[in-house]
């Protein structure tokens, strides 16, 4: 697969005549070697019809313009097979078997064939962050679903954690150990400590 890239990675603020909410789209850097994803898109719903518009906006100048788009039906419940976009229609196919769910394939008469890993809609904005990150990384080797699954993992981990530290936070409470805490603040030197009066400017 080529990637063809440009010379801004990010692009996520562009302005729009209509004003509709910034792209969320983030494209591998310029220089990179050839991968399974040449980057993340984080639409805002799984309507294709509203989404695609936006989407080949941005990359029609950058890519050359998008003619054909392919996604696979397991997360797309409505699969228009032309949507209208700015000066031109794109046509969308569908794969079940052949292509990852995760995947969005775009196609280009001019340029070639692209591959942009879609991030869930309802995904939180750390997690959609880290997957972002993660399919622009030159050094990126997993799949779509490989990245989804990736960030997954990372998400439980991370929400292990927290509720390990949750649980040791209250085993310490059981412990007196907030009111060990309450005991030292009466101490008259923090106290005094505590209402120092901040300097005026100047003085």
């Amino acid at each position: 697969m080529t990637a063809t890239t440009f010379d801004k990675p990010a692009v996520e603020d562009r302005t729009f005549s209509s004003s509709p909410p910034p792209l969320r789209l983030q494209l591998a850097p310029p220089g990179s070697a050839p991968a399974l994803i040449d980057g993340a898109w984080w639409p805002r719903s799984r309507d294709l019809m509203a989404e695609l518009p936006a989407l080949t906006a941005v990359l029609d100048p950058l890519w050359g313009r998008i003619t054909h788009v392919t996604v696979n039906p397991t997360f797309w419940p409505v699969i228009p097979r032309k949507v209208p976009v700015q000066g031109h229609v794109v046509k969308v196919g569908w794969f079940k078997a052949e292509q990852d769910p995760h995947k969005l394939l775009l196609l280009s008469y001019t340029a070639g064939r692209w591959d942009l890993l879609v991030i869930p809609p309802e995904t939180g904005a750390a997690t959609a962050t880290r997957l972002m990150t993660a399919a622009t990384d030159p050094a990126r080797q997993l799949t779509a679903s490989g990245l989804i699954q990736e960030a997954e993992l990372f998400r439980l981990a991370a929400e292990a954690e927290a509720a390990w530290d949750s649980a040791r936070e209250k085993a310490w409470d059981s412990e007196g150990g907030h009111d060990a805490r309450r005991t030292s603040s009466h101490d008259p030197a923090e106290a005094a400590i505590g209402h120092v009066p901040i300097p005026a400017e100047g003085m």
